[in-house]
């Protein structure tokens, strides 16, 4: 069910997935991506129990866009969001970029927030110096192109962002599938994007319409992000998969910052696999671990 609640001169538009019985949390999407989630995805939410709520930050399918947000900025939101649905306490979840987001809710709303599971998250970037080459980018994620571009301004790093926009869907195009094949996720091939009106619409919203939400979360990873890591209180568990260097690497600088995080290792790559998903879920709800 797709759903909106206007903030102040703005709109936020949302998905609601699961019971209403279940235990109230939020997902924030990863940079770029919308509310719209796969097949998979949904799957393991319904069967998870959990009542989950997809919201699409400012820029993103259809929500107003916010110039000027930091991360911090999405703790308003999902507070109006939860008061607008009835909750007072509820549990944050994000993948890749959606992580932060979820790790500001944790900091800044620790009266309403429960738990916190991020996968594939990132970490505040540097972005001083000279511009990243490629074995800085591999010696630490955190010294990244994207970032240092992002520091400089919408205008440096917006033409980068349509470009690896347009480089995805023209794989689309060719017969790609909507996920690239990861190796360290095996399973069955993926059928053309191309010819699943469902993928070509989801695929569209993220990487045609508009990209004003991509390049704002990553101008708001380049700047402060309003919160202090080693403020969090609640329970946080940091997921990665053991193929996703990167995230491991981000993983490690997490960690060291929240020293109360639960590091959770999965058998997969940057995307978590059904079995992980669930996992995290489990831990969501409080029925797994921690």
């Amino acid at each position: 069910m797709d759903s909106e609640v206007r903030i102040g001169g703005r709109v936020v538009r949302y998905s609601v997935h699961g019971s209403v019985e279940g235990l109230p949390a939020m997902s924030f999407g990863g940079s770029p991506s919308t509310r719209w989630k796969r097949p998979a995805a949904l799957r393991t939410i319904e069967e998870s129990g959990l009542w989950m709520v997809t919201p699409d930050r400012p820029g993103y399918g259809g929500s107003t866009r916010q110039p000027g947000r930091t991360v911090a900025s999405v703790a308003e939101d999902a507070r109006a969001l939860a008061d607008s649905l009835g909750w007072d306490r509820f549990a944050v979840t994000g993948g890749s970029g959606g992580g932060p987001h979820a790790l500001a809710c944790a900091a800044l709303l620790p009266d309403r927030v429960t738990r916190c599971a991020v996968s594939g998250s990132n970490a505040p970037p540097i972005v001083d110096g000279p511009e990243p080459t490629d074995d800085d980018e591999a010696a630490d994620p955190r010294r990244n192109r994207t970032s240092w571009l992002a520091a400089r301004g919408e205008h440096h790093l917006r033409p980068l962002l349509e470009d690896t926009a347009q480089r995805i869907m023209a794989g689309i195009e060719a017969g790609g599938p909507e996920i690239p094949p990861d190796p360290h996720s095996p399973g069955p091939s993926a059928p053309p994007a191309r010819d699943d009106p469902s993928a070509m619409a989801r695929l569209t919203a993220t990487f045609v319409t508009s990209h004003d939400g991509w390049v704002d979360d990553h101008v708001a990873f380049a700047t402060d992000w309003g919160f202090q890591l080693s403020d969090i209180r609640v329970p946080v568990s940091i997921w990665y998969g053991s193929g996703d260097e990167r995230a491991g690497k981000y993983a490690d600088i997490l960690a060291r910052a929240m020293p109360h995080a639960e590091r959770i290792p999965y058998t997969g790559g940057h995307i978590p696999p059904p079995a992980a998903h669930r996992d995290l879920l489990r831990w969501l709800g409080g029925r797994l671990g921690g």
